[in-house]
């Protein structure tokens, strides 16, 4: 658990708003206007010192704080907390060019130049030592000011480096991980063409090979590159800690981003925050934003956190960058607060005249307040302090819906039966219950599972013993399980289970695969589910049954009459295996089988387009009713419900809300707990 004096909502309570500042863009007349603008919007904290190590350090040794203390004095004088970043993700020329081992080196062997962000190899000594450097003196120089609220270390840690310095690392942590030479050779199953070490000299990154590399080793570099970012982010929080135990450390993590554990990384740092950037060109992108927030409040177990950047309006990095249309700015916010977040914040506060971002959407824009959404972001920042009660608390949910970065890495890797996205397949899990306004947490399988109902796994194509023993305890526990193809196909080595497909998964599904089947992308096959037809795709498991009943068969193709889907009683429990890719209507109606058996019920009721999102504190209940539709629409409110943002209460059962298109409501009411995991 974290110290709650780390928890950044005892230091900011409310709904914190504000967003990244670079003030070393601009001169100080300009941030005594930022400081009044900001004022004048709502600003509570902002990011600073996210890309200034050139402007805090010109030359080696040669510090220039004397711009940053005034920065931080003109904040604070205007009532504006800061978050102060360390600036190693972007280290200045005069450090790569007098130390060029610094600079990270890509797979093909050749150097990454400067000129961007990220040019820095994780595992140079030199690279730490000068980052570690000018934390400390930032620590012992601000760690006192008033204004300070937050550190923040780096910046979307993202780069990944195969240089003789990360292969020797990389040595080191196989080391630790797998104890011997004999036992990584065992892991690895090197046996496979010839490839068994007998040094560890022996042992390197992987490099453009003749063919596929060795999916295990793949798998070892993917966990390694993570664990030596998280060592750089460690380094420095420890720094922190030490000077200024009082004040929160974190990092900012990105939406569906492969390279790095974020499970793994949530645990070292005080708060989880989020950078993202949901495309206005995808109608469904608030889904997969909907995920990505239930992910960052999972994290820490449910504890606040930060939506650390989003966009005011257009991004710069989709090939066509649509402006947010009115009204749709507030609804993403409002969306993130309903999912957890305790902070709205932007990339960034000032529009940039240069470099490589310099049309993406700012709070404060380029043609300045004369604009919709200067005063879109007035407006939100004045609502939000309508919300403050709603700080802190909590979202309780019966279902938990299965994530984790290691079978990420294992399921795309080479050579499988046919190339699987795990974004998308955990997606066509998580759709239908958004649509249906089913609370849901992220979890790994290593989590505890006893206070859900239901556990949806879109795929595990990597299962430990561990984490098979304790899907059967949670199941024979009276736990409901639904479950996808290609899962419990192998161990964490990426190592095959005997006994079978799925060798994981044998003792909980009731039955076992003869063999795998994929279908070409253009390729359909019908299903028929007890007396109701749907097609499928993607995948076919040609199943046969081992004690569970079957729930679909096939009714066309080389597999017609074969069982497509299982239900396993096991214990007090059910198992639901799907051994195919439903069609969206398919899916629909095995869900709503599975709801009903796990008895998981909707936060409520609302029509298509309206997502209902609920959280909880002492003082009640805070139910958020949001329209990402195109029509208005009306919803059956619950009886006595105050509508925090306009005032308006609902004092009659089934009082009628109407909603337009991009509006939000917000209504408090008597708590109304989720009920115990199992009657």
């Amino acid at each position: 658990m974290t110290n709650p004096i780390h928890n950044f909502t005892a230091r900011l309570p409310g709904i914190v708003y504000g967003g990244d500042y670079n003030p070393d863009q601009w001169t100080r007349e300009t941030w005594l206007e930022d400081a009044a603008l900001m004022r004048q919007a709502g600003v509570r904290l902002v990011s600073v010192g996210v890309f200034s190590w050139s402007s805090l350090e010109p030359a080696d040794g040669q510090l220039d704080f004397g711009w940053l203390d005034e920065v931080m004095d003109i904040l604070h004088d205007h009532g504006i907390s800061v978050n102060l970043s360390t600036p190693n993700a972007a280290p200045p020329p005069w450090l790569a060019t007098e130390h060029p081992e610094v600079l990270p080196t890509n797979k093909e062997g050749r150097k990454i130049a400067i000129g961007s962000r990220a040019h820095f190899c994780p595992s140079s000594t030199v690279y730490r030592e000068r980052s570690q450097k000018i934390a400390r003196a930032l620590a012992k120089r601000y760690g006192n000011h008033p204004a300070l609220a937050m550190w923040h270390i780096g910046n979307e840690y993202h780069t990944q480096c195969f240089c003789d310095q990360c292969g020797a690392r990389f040595r080191d942590w196989l080391r630790d991980r797998h104890g011997s030479l004999d036992a990584l050779n065992e892991h690895w199953g090197t046996t496979f063409w010839s490839q068994r070490y007998s040094d560890w000299s022996q042992v390197d990154l992987p490099k453009p090979v003749m063919g596929n590399v060795n999916p295990a080793r793949e798998l070892d570099f993917k966990r390694f590159s993570s664990d030596l970012l998280l060592g750089c982010f460690r380094e420095e929080r420890d720094i922190m800690r030490a000077i200024t135990p009082d004040i929160p450390v974190l990092t900012n993590f990105m939406r569906f981003f492969t390279g790095a554990d974020y499970t793994r990384w949530a645990r070292e740092e005080d708060a989880v925050a989020l950078d993202i950037y949901p495309n206005p060109a995808d109608a469904e992108s608030h889904i997969t934003a909907a995920f990505n927030y239930d992910l960052m409040r999972s994290l820490k177990g449910g504890q606040p956190w930060l939506m650390m950047e989003q966009a005011s309006s257009a991004v710069s990095q989709w090939p066509l960058n649509l402006v947010k249309k009115p009204g749709r700015m507030r609804l993403g916010s409002f969306q993130a607060i309903a999912h957890g977040a305790d902070a709205v914040m932007f990339f960034q506060w000032r529009a940039s005249r240069y470099g490589q971002e310099k049309f993406h959407s700012a709070m404060l824009p380029h043609s300045g307040t004369d604009t919709r959404t200067w005063q879109e972001v007035v407006d939100l920042g004045q609502e939000l302090t309508q919300l403050e009660e709603i700080a802190g608390t909590t979202a309780e949910a019966a279902v938990a819906i299965v994530w984790d970065w290691e079978n990420w890495w294992a399921m795309e890797g080479v050579a499988h039966p046919t190339k699987l996205s795990y974004v998308d397949i955990v997606t066509r899990h998580f759709t239908p219950l958004w649509r249906r306004n089913i609370a849901t947490d992220v979890i790994t399988l290593d989590a505890d599972m006893s206070g859900y109902r239901l556990i949806v796994i879109p795929n595990s194509y990597v299962l430990s013993e561990a984490q098979t023993e304790q899907l059967n305890a949670y199941v024979r526990s009276g736990g409901h399980v639904l479950i996808s193809f290609f899962s419990g196909v192998v161990d964490e080595h990426d190592r095959v289970i005997p006994g079978g497909y799925p060798g994981g998964l044998l003792s909980l599904i009731g039955g076992r695969v003869r063999e795998f089947s994929p279908l070409p992308s253009d390729e359909r096959v019908r299903v028929d589910m007890r007396g109701s037809e749907t097609d499928a795709g993607l995948w076919q498991d040609d199943l046969v049954t081992d004690g569970a009943t079957v729930l679909a068969t096939y009714t066309d193709g080389y597999l017609e009459g074969e069982a497509a889907i299982l239900r396993h009683g096991l214990g007090d429990g059910v198992v639901t295996y799907l051994g195919t890719q439903l069609s969206e209507t398919g899916m629909d109606r095995m869900l709503d089988t599975v709801l009903a058996d796990a008895q998981v019920a909707a936060v409520l009721e609302t029509p298509a387009g309206v997502e209902a999102v609920e959280r909880h504190g002492p003082e009640g209940s805070y139910l958020f009713l949001l329209n990402h539709g195109q029509h208005s629409a009306e919803i059956t409110v619950p009886p006595g419900a105050a509508e925090l943002l306009s005032g308006r209460v609902a004092v009659v059962a089934g009082d009628t809300l109407t909603l337009e298109p991009a509006a939000v409501a917000v209504l408090k009411r008597d708590r109304q707990p989720v009920a115990d995991s199992r009657a």
